[in-house]
Order: structure tokens, then sequence, then C-alpha cells
């Protein structure tokens, strides 16, 4: 979309008197490198010494604190994951602030630590509970598309943690800031780097545009085999989707009774299995509170929240979502911080964030995960309609100081659907550059 903002101090005008340049941000390219410059990597917490193995596996240059150097680093992974008492957390600043110095355009600040919910220690608790807002407080400071983000783990599984790391270092998370993941046990890996959703069956609803139509990209671009659904109306660019991906469309709207029913046995019976399912259709309808309808209540609600619960209902049931499946929705800001006007869609996004609480517990033992994205101002023809004053200053209003792209929605979303991530479930990451509103 046209930003009338960044066209403007884009200009040989606005360059040559010296108006701050906005960061191009370094967005994920198949076979790209994690990261062109080197990782430093220290802390002496217990996954230090196997993300060094690992990322010297993956081609990375890595370099510890024990390696003084004056070169720009990629990256900053600082291993606090061993800390119970406040006064180990100086480490971060003894080690983490001479090296943000030193990072590079795009760089990353990853801090790992452990799930304060996994401690009983009161002191433990409280110095890893202070990592997130040493984190959240960092995201605000770096500047030139540098993000910072927190991965607490709850076990010792170091495949889970690497593939957190792996996201956070890559271009798939360009647009997430300042957020933190919780990481379980599994030894899940992806069997193929470059396509690791191959051989899966991915269904995405509201696909026929927008970040409905770039997560079936994505996920095709994965090695997913895609079913692309969308109402009957969008028929015509559902099928120009499905065809551009190599997929099938089914026209079906998800608030139909058989809606869920009519998914399942069209995955299973063309493709054979369903194991990917990505709850993205939703609607806006806004009025303030006091003159909210009937029908604008009802219809956010019933689109945004029912339907995926009336869906969920088939898609779990025998038949349906292999064990092992993955479940994405996606929420909003919305539904976190809330909106003027939006008391229903807040309403219906904050319900999902409460299915994902919900379900991902009641799934465990099948091995299904569940999760969501909540997008913050990503650039859509939906946003474009905005006033222009609003529109520019929910554009600013984040750490990265711009509007996001559908495609940072589709990259994570990817990320969360890959084998590797088996041991993220029940998370809700926020994809919005670290929004200032409820952060």
């Amino acid at each position: 979309m046209t930003d009338l903002f960044t066209t403007v101090v884009r200009s040989t005008v606005a360059k040559r008197v010296g108006v701050p340049q906005p960061t191009s941000l370094r967005r994920y390219e198949p076979g790209a490198a994690l990261c062109a410059d080197p990782v430093l990597v220290a802390g002496s917490g217990r996954f230090e010494a196997g993300l060094i193995s690992w990322l010297t596996t993956v081609g990375i240059a890595t370099v510890t604190n024990d390696e003084p150097t004056s070169d720009r680093l990629g990256a900053v992974i600082l291993d606090l994951s061993a800390a119970t008492d406040p006064s180990e957390l100086d480490q971060l600043r003894v080690i983490g602030a001479p090296a943000v110095k030193r990072l590079a355009r795009n760089g990353r600040v990853v801090v790992v630590g452990t799930d304060p919910a996994t401690l009983t220690d009161v002191a433990a608790v409280s110095t890893q509970r202070a990592l997130e807002g040493v984190v959240r407080s960092l995201g605000k400071e770096l500047r030139a598309g540098a993000t910072a983000n927190l991965i607490l783990a709850r076990g010792e599984s170091a495949a889970g943690v690497q593939s957190a790391v792996q996201f956070f270092l890559s271009g798939r998370s360009a647009y997430v800031d300042g957020q933190v993941v919780r990481v379980g046990e599994s030894t899940a890996t992806n069997p193929d780097p470059l396509r690791p959703l191959t051989g899966k069956v991915a269904v995405v609803t509201g696909a026929a545009r927008g970040i409905g139509a770039e997560i079936a990209t994505v996920l095709a671009r994965d090695g997913a085999t895609v079913v692309a659904v969308d109402i009957p109306g969008a028929g015509d660019a559902l099928a120009t989707v499905a065809n551009d991906i190599g997929g099938t469309a089914l026209q079906v709207d998800v608030t139909a009774p058989d809606a869920g029913r009519r998914i399942v046995e069209h995955a299973t019976g063309r493709h054979g299995t369903l194991d990917i399912v990505v709850h993205n259709a939703g609607i806006t309808r806004d009025k303030l509170f006091v003159n909210m309808d009937d029908a604008r209540w009802q219809g956010v609600i019933d689109v945004n929240l029912g339907s995926i619960l009336r869906m969920n209902t088939a898609i779990l049931a025998d038949g349906g979502m292999t064990d092992g499946g993955r479940i994405v929705c996606v929420a909003s800001i919305a539904g976190i911080a809330g909106n003027r006007g939006q008391t229903n869609y807040g309403a219906s996004k904050a319900g999902v964030i409460g299915l994902v609480d919900a379900l991902s517990a009641q799934l465990g033992d099948r091995g299904i995960t569940v999760n969501a994205v909540a997008p913050g101002f990503i650039e859509t023809a939906m946003t474009a309609r905005i006033p222009f004053a609003t529109r520019e200053i929910g554009r600013r209003m984040n750490s990265l100081q711009q509007g996001g792209r559908p495609i940072d929605v589709a990259e994570t979303i990817a990320w969360f659907a890959q084998p590797g991530a088996a041991a993220v479930t029940g998370q809700v990451l926020r994809v919005c550059g670290q929004s200032l509103l409820g952060a």
C-alpha cells in the first residue's frame, strides 16, 4: 500500500536535508542465511552450548563473550535460562549493552530464559520474570530494523528452543518485536529446512484476498498443498489464488452449519489428509458501543468466533485432522488492547485468544498444537480506507515505526505450522512491530 509519509521522507529533497529514513525490513527469502554477520552467544545458560553447535552446523559464524571484536553482529543471543537470583540479571547489561551497540542493520536480540510458571523458588521466579521487562523495553530502544524477543523454555528440549531462535533470527520475524514465546518439550525438527511443510495439507479460510491469500501463498511456498476457502461471492478471486499456488478452492461460508464437515471432506477426499487449519476468515462492523445494533454485533461474533468453534467440532472429530496437526487462528491486538468503535470485534478476537488457551490444553495428548497470531497495523485494502491522519499515526505507533505487510502475518503462521514448532502451543504472538497499543 502507498505510504505518503514514507514517500515524502524518502524523496530526494528530504534525503538532502537529512530527514531520517525508514528502515527497509529484512524479510525472509528461501535459502537466505539467518544472519549475514556473526552471532554472539553468551550467558552461561543450559542451551548456550547447543545453540553454538547448531548455528555452526547451519553455517552461521558465532562468537563468544571471551572473543572481543569490533566487528558488526547480526544477532545477540543471551541465554539466562540458568539465572536464579536478581544479581545475575546484570549479565544482560555487562554482555548485552556493548554487543547491542555493534548490531548490524536489521539485527536481532534474542534472550532465552526459563518459564517462571515452571519454577517455585521466589527469587528464581522473580529473576526469570524480569527478563520480559528487559526485552520489551529494549525492543523500544532498538533502531534500524532491529528487534528484541524472549524465549521461555518450559523444559530441557533444545529442539524447541532452536526452532524459536531460528524464527526470531530469520526474516520471517521481521515485524515481530518485543514478544515472548513459551516453548515446551519436543524433539521434533523440520525434515526439509527449505520446504518444511512438504507432504502437509493445509486449509486457509478467508483465502481469496489480503492476508488470507498471502497465508495460502506462503504455506504453498513452504511445501504444503493448500485448500483455499472463502465465500461463494469471492469465487473468482479464490480460484485465482488456488490456481496460482497449485492448490484447490472450496467455496463455503464459514458460518454455515456444515462448513466444518465440507472442509474435512474436501481436504481428505481430494488430498488424503488434513494436517493444518488456519482460521483466518473474519469481518469488521464498527460502531460505537452505544449505537451498536444486533446485526453488527451478532455478525462479527458469529464469523470471527462462533464459526471457528463449530468448524473445530468437525475438524477434530474422527476422520478429521491428523494427530500432530496444527491449528492457527488469526486474533488481533484489538482483542488484547481494545479499539474504539470495535467492542464487537474486540470481543470476538479476545474470544479467539481464550479458545487458543483452552483448546491447546485439551489437544496436547494428540500432539496437535493450537496457536494464534495477533496482527497490529498491517498494510491491506482495509487499512488503506482508514482516514489519512489516523492511518499515518497507526503506521508510526510501534517500535519499527512503520506498518507491517500481510506476508509478516503469513510467515509467523507458517512457522507455527512447521513440524519443528511442535513445542510451541497455546501461544498468541503479536505481529505488530511492538505496537504501543497494549504493549
